[in-house]
């Protein structure tokens, strides 16, 4: 059969967090400690040793957290702050393909979320809501309009729309290595 599409998604968005977390620690100042962490398609069978409490990392930068499973909060945290990276890297003119692709992953993501009342919620906000994804601008704004129907549900308070760029600017990379790269089909160019 070939390779699983799951996989190249894991190593993407392997990638994309440790590029994420490297302009993060950058950005408020955090000293990245050097690893030879490789992403690599299967994880390591854990040992006795590793699944001990003090052999994996905690999961924030406060070195007070004991590692563990990821909390629902935790793991929301990280979905978003992924969804809208790749809404800023977006292109300002997407080709069909990447027009299909984000919408595909939204809905991937209310199928297969970790979090079943997370992913039937995100599945309702969807349906109310479909994916705009004409340009980076509209997909982030509809990223941000999203988030702010799920932070209005929790009780949270909402984020104003009109500063997403200052939030979620374009990833700092050099040679724009994250430019998000698609490929294009004869249709695309009419």
């Amino acid at each position: 059969m070939g390779e699983n599409p799951l996989e190249a998604i894991c190593i993407t968005i392997g990638r994309i967090s440790m590029a994420v977390q490297t302009n993060l620690s950058k950005l408020i100042k955090i000293p990245q400690k050097p690893t030879n962490v490789q992403i690599s398609v299967s994880p390591p069978t854990p040992t006795a040793s590793m699944l001990a409490a003090d052999s994996y990392p905690p999961h924030s930068t406060d070195t007070n957290t004991k590692a563990g499973p990821v909390t629902r909060e935790e793991l929301g945290r990280a979905t978003w702050t992924f969804i809208h990276t790749l809404g800023a890297q977006y292109q300002e003119k997407p080709t069909r393909q990447q027009k299909k692709d984000v919408k595909e992953l939204m809905a991937i993501l209310s199928r297969i979320y970790p979090c079943k009342e997370c992913a039937d919620h995100f599945k309702e906000v969807l349906s109310s809501n479909p994916v705009q994804a004409g340009s980076q601008t509209e997909f982030s704004q509809w990223l941000c309009r999203v988030h702010n129907v799920v932070n209005r549900s929790l009780g949270k308070p909402t984020f104003p729309c009109e500063q997403v760029d200052a939030r979620w600017g374009k990833l700092d990379c050099e040679h724009r290595m994250c430019d998000l790269q698609g490929t294009m089909t004869p249709f695309d160019k009419y």
